[in-house]
């Protein structure tokens, strides 16, 4: 009797475990190389979940009749823990975090058509549009430094996304460049900000910012953005998933790490990469995404600028993003250190901050640059603005907003031969 009895219990022991799993979070959608035919689903799940699986369809199926059920691919993620980090009422903590990192290659999907999917059988509905329509927008927003005691931040950040919708009902994705996490290796940071509605309701692509890739200690890692999400492991060694490039329809993005930049030697790898890619593929847009400014704000002198325009030149980049500086500058276009009539040459855009505490206040004039740079603007340590893109087979349209929805700046990217 006592023998059966420890058989039955040794049974029930994994089911009671598996009523216990934590529900799948993080969860996020990221493109594929080809945004038309293919979407990264990445997810974290409880080391106790039996349902690492996702189940897709077009939003046009109603009931689920046509839906497909992939498998994840899995591995156990410790890359956050045991990091000393801070919690949502400011104590001081340790981190533990170990969870089951979970990534869904969806590929053969139908061009500018609306998806949905959900992780298992009875997860929240998520949803993403592919690339294909013509015409095409996206909502562009970064270092809003997502920090838990301090929620308002994220608040902020969010608000502001509404306004470009408001804007741009029919945009099609988010594009972030850098900073949206205080902390990248608190993982509470990326789970907490998972759960806004934006990321069941969009695509996300992004770059991995300085504050995304450290821990409150400084400790620094690039893994703390490359497993926060699933982005296509294209990039150049030691980078695959934080560098990456993707088509969506026209756009050619390719986005890369500052963080793996700081010498002669890695800058040159990160060049010859990005000359390897634009070569390999092309595009009526090359767009080049990196978190730190073209230019300090505040006086105009050269940052990155001085470290890609020749480059952009030789290439033929239309248009140049970043983030990090905290205030908004744009030139026209560029090339050879001289402005065009737009037929030639690189766009280069810096957004503003999105949290409303971390801003810059412009305090100074212009003393170098004077020549390029076109507009700047903050709102001093309270900023918050974003911006929206619209793109045709003639132009992209990029218009600057702030918290009220305002019009600050306008530039137009001109479609060129190449």
């Amino acid at each position: 009797m006592k023998r059966n009895l420890f058989f039955l219990l040794a049974l029930a022991l994994p089911l009671m475990a598996f009523s216990q799993a934590k529900k799948a979070f993080s969860i996020v959608t990221c493109p594929a190389q080809d945004a038309s035919k293919g979407m990264n689903v990445s997810w974290g799940a409880d080391t106790l979940s039996r349902e690492n699986y996702l189940i897709y369809t077009t939003v046009k199926d109603a009931d689920w009749k046509k839906a497909v059920k992939v498998a994840a691919d899995t591995r156990l993620c410790l890359t956050y823990d045991t990091i000393y980090s801070k919690n949502e009422k400011n104590e001081n903590v340790y981190e533990n975090v170990r969870f089951t990192k979970c990534d869904v290659a969806l590929s053969g999907l139908k061009p500018n058509t609306q998806y949905k999917y959900r992780i298992g059988e009875a997860g929240e509905e998520h949803f993403f549009k592919t690339a294909g329509s013509k015409n095409w927008s996206a909502c562009i927003i970064s270092d809003f430094h997502s920090y838990t005691p301090l929620g308002k931040r994220l608040t902020n950040a969010m608000a502001m996304i509404d306004k470009v919708k408001e804007y741009d009902p029919s945009m099609d994705w988010i594009l972030h460049l850098g900073d949206i996490t205080a902390w990248g290796g608190s993982y509470s940071f990326w789970e907490k900000m998972y759960q806004e509605p934006y990321f069941k309701e969009y695509m996300w692509a992004g770059v991995n910012g300085n504050h995304d890739n450290m821990t409150r200690k400084y400790r620094l890692s690039n893994e703390f953005f490359r497993d926060a999400a699933f982005y296509p492991r294209n990039g150049y060694q030691g980078e695959e998933g934080v560098c990456y490039y993707f088509t969506y329809k026209n756009a050619l993005f390719i986005m890369l790490n500052n963080e793996h930049m700081h010498s002669d030697e890695t800058l040159s790898a990160a060049q010859e990469w990005v000359r390897s890619v634009v070569k390999a593929n092309k595009a009526k847009y090359v767009i080049v995404c990196e978190h730190y400014q073209w230019f300090y704000g505040n006086d105009g002198k050269t940052s990155q600028y001085g470290r890609w325009s020749k480059v952009f030149d030789e290439l033929g980049v239309d248009l140049a993003l970043s983030g990090n500086n905290h205030i908004y500058a744009r030139t026209n276009a560029i090339y050879a250190d001289a402005q065009t009539d737009g037929t030639k040459g690189t766009v280069y855009i810096q957004t503003p901050s999105s949290d409303g505490e971390r801003g810059v206040t412009i305090t100074d004039s212009l003393k170098y640059n004077t020549d390029k740079i076109k507009f700047r603007w903050s709102e001093g340590g309270n900023t918050i603005g974003a911006m929206s893109m619209q793109v045709t087979e003639k132009e992209m349209v990029l218009t600057l907003f702030d918290r009220n929805g305002k019009k600050i700046d306008t530039a137009t990217v001109l479609a060129k031969k190449k």
